[in-house]
Order: structure tokens, then C-alpha cells, then sequence
């Protein structure tokens, strides 16, 4: 990961040296204290705090510099949620992604209903300056059908719950980062984490058609390097 954060004097570790433990701690489940021992491996002392620190303030830098999928009039959206306990109480990542697995957006509300769901096809219809996907795929949930019709009512809307196997899979890599992490603090970390950390698996996210393992592994190689 080249992406290098704004030159600031006041930290005495190069840029690309920054933009490795970041790249590190966001794109492998890793805890911050492994991050540290691979660092030190490579002759390189740096505490876990310093790179929790680091991941803070520059992360986001990352994630807005790293580059955007353009949507298209044939895009599938693969609509899902998932419930996250902090501190006892159950948020719910409401999070769309397109026929490929790539993470188009997400939130997290405190509520599932309608309300909460018409949030996220809101703001995504927007993002994508008003370019409406040619379907939408939902589990069975009664709200995803209501915000359709309010937001987006002339798009075909698939409801099954095997259909929605994309969707549910982008969470998998979540839920693993969720063990090594021993949990979330708080909401409003849970949206700063997965802010960066979707931003960064969508670099490593194939195409969703035939490969070889020698195209599989150029794109690798560009995601780095990006």
C-alpha cells in the first residue's frame, strides 16, 4: 500500500512506513499487538498503541484516497444486515453491495424497520448521482420492500434468502476481525473501522467472472501497490 497520508512533522515515522501498518492492521485479522510483533521482525519498533493512534488518524485519509468503483445502469445491489452487540446493546450494519462483492456503502442504526432501512438505499442512490442499479436483492425482511417502493420504485426487487448470499459473505471478514478485536467499543467506532476497512478489502475484491490464478495474482499485486 503506496497511499501516503499528509507529510506532518510531528511524526517521526516515514509515510510509507505508516501506510504499512495500516494497510497491515485493515486488510488481515490481525490485532494490533501482532502488528507489532510482524514491525519488530522487520527491525522496526513501533508500539501497538502507536499504530492504534496512527490507524485513527490517517485510516480515514486512506479510505477517501482509495479509488471508487463507478456505478453502472446494470448493477445488481445485494442489500443486508447484520447485528453487532457493544456493550450489551444490538446495533445493526445495514450494508449494500454490487454483483461482484465489492462494498458500495453502509451504516449503522440502532434499529431495524423500515425507517432504518430506507436510509441506506437513500444515501447510496445519491452517492451514485442518481443512477438506479437494474435490481435489488433482499432476505425476506418486510421493511426492505417498503423502502423500495419510497426511494426507488421502478427498480426490480428480488426478495429470497438465497439470493442474498453475496451480501451475507462481505460479512464474514467482519465477524473475524470482530474476535481478534474482542468486540466494539461503540458505535461510532464500529462506522470509523468499517469506513477503512471495507475501503481496503474492496481493493482485493476480484471480478466476478473466470480467472486464472495468474490474473487472480496481478490483481493482488495492483492492490498493494495501489
Amino acid at each position: 500500500m503506496n497511499t501516503s497520508p499528509v507529510s506532518d512533522k510531528r511524526h517521526c515515522f516515514p509515510p510509507q512506513l505508516i501506510a504499512h501498518a495500516v494497510w497491515l492492521y485493515f486488510r488481515f485479522p490481525l490485532s494490533l499487538r501482532l502488528v507489532e510483533a510482524l514491525l519488530l521482525e522487520r527491525g522496526i519498533a513501533v508500539s501497538y498503541e502507536t499504530i492504534r493512534r496512527r490507524g485513527k488518524t490517517f485510516g480515514p485519509d486512506y479510505a477517501r484516497r482509495l479509488c471508487r468503483k463507478m456505478p453502472g445502469r446494470n448493477d445488481v445491489w445485494p442489500l443486508d444486515e447484520v447485528v453487532i452487540t457493544i456493550a450489551g446493546r444490538k446495533h445493526w450494519l445495514w450494508r449494500a453491495v454490487d454483483q461482484d462483492g465489492y462494498v458500495l456503502d453502509e451504516i449503522v442504526q440502532s434499529h431495524r424497520n423500515t425507517k432504518a432501512a430506507r436510509r441506506l438505499p437513500t444515501r447510496l442512490f445519491k452517492k451514485k448521482q442518481g443512477i438506479a442499479p437494474k435490481r435489488m436483492i433482499t432476505d425476506k425482511l418486510r421493511s426492505y420492500g417498503a423502502a423500495r417502493r419510497q426511494v426507488m420504485p421502478h427498480v426490480e426487487h428480488r426478495s429470497h434468502k438465497g439470493l442474498t448470499n453475496r451480501a451475507e459473505n462481505s460479512h464474514v471478514p467482519l465477524r473475524k476481525r470482530e474476535r481478534v478485536m474482542q468486540g466494539l467499543r461503540s458505535p461510532g467506532g464500529l462506522r470509523r473501522f468499517v469506513s477503512v476497512f471495507s475501503a481496503v478489502r474492496n481493493l482485493c475484491v476480484p471480478p466476478r467472472s473466470k480467472r486464472s490464478a495468474f490474473q487472480n495474482r496481478v490483481h493482488r499485486i495492483q492492490a498493494i501497490a495501489e
